[in-house]
């Protein structure tokens, strides 16, 4: 949690610098305490790095395709030439980001993120996929994911303006 800490105080600091008056002084502190929330219930001090980088790649206002990337890239390893990502990491990936929506009660089972992998290697007769495959699988809106594209389009739409006059 103190490493973390200090990395999201550099990331916002860097941040203010980037976008003056634009970042709240204090959200390395609330993003912290929601990472703690989300990934460290019971108090132990420990965050696995990876899961804090998913749930900030995930509530990111990047897009939904280089959101898909980033996971694939923090998540795969290298199987000779070529990233590949197994059915273990995608489990972790998807455990990992299931924590996101428990927090406010909207997780599904485990047997969800069983389901999910078990879909995704679907006529797969290798034991990892490449990015390809993963991000063909992610743009099928997988269930135990669909908040992340819905949160996507809802934040997508705040920023829309119309020029048009109402009676």
């Amino acid at each position: 949690v103190q490493q973390i800490s200090g990395m999201l105080m550099k990331l916002f600091q860097r941040a203010r610098l980037e976008k003056p008056g634009q970042v709240d002084p204090r959200a390395a502190e609330f993003t912290l305490s929601l990472l703690v929330s989300i990934y460290d219930r019971s108090g132990t001090g420990y965050i696995k790095t990876r899961s804090a980088a998913a749930a900030l790649i995930a509530l990111s206002g990047d897009t939904l395709l280089a959101k898909y990337r980033a996971f694939f890239q923090f998540y795969a390893v290298h199987d000779g030439k070529v990233a590949v990502i197994s059915r273990s990491a995608l489990r972790s990936l998807l455990t990992d980001l299931n924590q996101i929506p428990a927090i406010v009660g909207e997780s599904c089972a485990l047997s969800c993120v069983e389901i999910a992998t078990h879909s995704c290697f679907h006529g797969v007769l290798n034991s990892a996929i490449i990015e390809e495959e993963f991000l063909s699988w992610l743009r099928s809106e997988p269930a135990v994911l669909l908040w992340l594209p819905t949160c996507y389009r809802l934040s997508a739409t705040e920023r829309v303006s119309h020029q048009a006059r109402c009676r």
